[in-house]
């Protein structure tokens, strides 16, 4: 089997079995052809040659690019992946990478919207026609639950239970969980689903929630585009990404009292550290409105 048919089936893998979100598997592509590309610039034609001294090299190539440790730390595990794969399924060896120093991450707080901050963003997607009625629906749900855009785009309408205002959400590795979403999201997803989404589906038929302006299921990066046209209506400075809504609703519960276990079960992480790094944040938060706000400070 030739690269191109082992690549096509890895993707497949990680898309159907793993459930990876087109993001991930997008970063995954791109990942693997910049290794390939490298391996061409050193005569490597075949993957069965490639050894452990071309993996070190090409991650000091990554750094001297300037590259982040988090994003060399994301191709080592795609390109990784990859082998351990290939070597289950059609005999390459994984040794080249099994070794390979894996980088750690940098420890960076999650970043947030101040509840002001959110508050502009919300006020820049109001408005009467279509798709502005669908993006007050689309930012609030997500502001609403905390979930992942990859859990939003996948929503059908029967995941909604309209009356008890509970959103059923599937997750990483297919584990479902149920996020309550209050009056806000509530008021807005009903104006949509009642009045909007029927017009913006013209003929088209499914049970997707979020469409696009021509009754297609909304994509990941349909999603980022709409968060970036929002922040620039809202004449932010920052950019925008889709995590941020997930951080700012995690933040703001526990800074308004929630306890750690109920946001980890919101969120839908398996493991508590993965949620108490949003402790970090909120001290953090505590520790900067102290020292602006007390005299002695």
């Amino acid at each position: 089997m030739d690269k191109k048919e082992m690549v096509r089936s890895f993707i497949s893998y990680i898309q159907l079995e793993k459930n990876y979100s087109e993001h991930t598997v997008h970063h995954y592509e791109y990942d693997l052809a910049g290794f390939f590309l490298f391996l061409e610039s050193e005569g490597v034609e075949d993957l069965t040659q490639v050894e452990y001294l071309h993996a070190r090299n090409y991650v000091t190539k990554l750094y001297e690019e300037k590259l982040s440790r988090p994003t060399v730390s994301r191709k080592i595990s795609a390109i990784r992946s990859f082998f351990k794969y290939g070597n289950r399924e059609f005999g390459l060896s994984e040794e080249a990478f099994r070794s390979l120093y894996h980088p750690k991450k940098e420890e960076r707080l999650p970043q947030f919207f101040y509840e002001e901050e959110l508050a502009a963003l919300f006020e820049s997607v109001k408005g009467d026609d279509k798709l502005s009625i669908r993006n007050t629906a689309l930012l609030e749900l997500l502001y609403a639950t905390g979930m992942r855009v990859s859990e939003c785009v996948s929503i059908r309408i029967k995941d909604l239970d309209r009356n008890m205002q509970i959103v059923k959400v599937m997750g990483k590795g297919r584990k479902e969980r149920y996020i309550p979403y209050g009056q806000f999201a509530h008021d807005a997803l009903e104006h949509y689903i009642d009045e909007v989404r029927p017009k913006l589906m013209k003929n088209t038929e499914h049970e997707g929630l979020f469409v696009n302006n021509r009754g297609e299921l909304l994509t990941d990066r349909g999603i980022r585009h709409i968060l970036t046209e929002c922040m620039k209506k809202a004449s932010a400075n920052s950019n925008i990404y889709p995590h941020m809504i997930r951080h700012s609703f995690a933040t703001h519960l526990l800074n308004n009292g929630a306890d750690l276990r109920t946001v980890q079960e919101l969120l839908g992480h398996s493991h508590l550290s993965s949620t108490q790094v949003y402790t970090h944040v909120t001290k953090e938060h505590l520790r900067k409105t102290y020292l602006n706000s007390h005299p002695r400070a």
